[in-house]
């Protein structure tokens, strides 16, 4: 399974407004019942049941529909899991002394390239950017929603 782990700050210099750690919680919460505002390339996203804390639903992304368990440890984490076993997202909110942090964790299998092969780790690397590229696009959307006033 190849994994990636990548943390950037809520608030870096020049962001405007300021996010609270609730405003981008809020915001997790949104993306998990539609990811499309946030996802580039996700043309699908039907919530088929909400119980509680757990939301399942199917997604499109870049062509391929999936099923998704979503489990939402509030205030601070939401966990995507594929249903089919390929892979998982977490996303964590976290306090460090130089104020929010926004982590973005996955782990995902390549259906026909061998775990731990060579050809893994280069099917991983050509994803990198757009993973991490996907926590500065959601905490984009989310500041985008502050101002727009749909997050107070």
């Amino acid at each position: 399974m190849y994994t990636l782990s990548h943390a950037i700050p809520v608030n870096p210099a020049g962001a405007e407004p300021t996010l609270t750690q609730a405003q981008v919680w809020r915001g997790l919460e949104i993306k998990a019942e539609n990811a499309m505002p946030f996802v580039d390339g996700m043309t699908q996203c039907d919530v088929d049941s909400r119980e509680a804390n757990v939301i399942t639903r199917t997604i499109t992304f870049r062509g391929t529909q999936h099923r998704e368990r979503i489990t939402l440890f509030a205030p601070v984490k939401v966990q995507f899991e594929r249903l089919d076993g390929t892979g998982w997202i977490d996303n964590v909110i976290s306090e460090s002394a130089d104020g929010l942090l926004l982590a973005f964790t996955f782990g995902i299998t390549f259906p026909g390239i061998a775990e731990g092969s060579p050809d893994e780790q280069a099917q991983g690397d050509t994803m990198r950017g757009a993973y991490t590229g996907a926590v500065a696009a959601t905490l984009n959307r989310v500041r985008q929603m502050v101002r727009d006033g749909e997050l107070a």
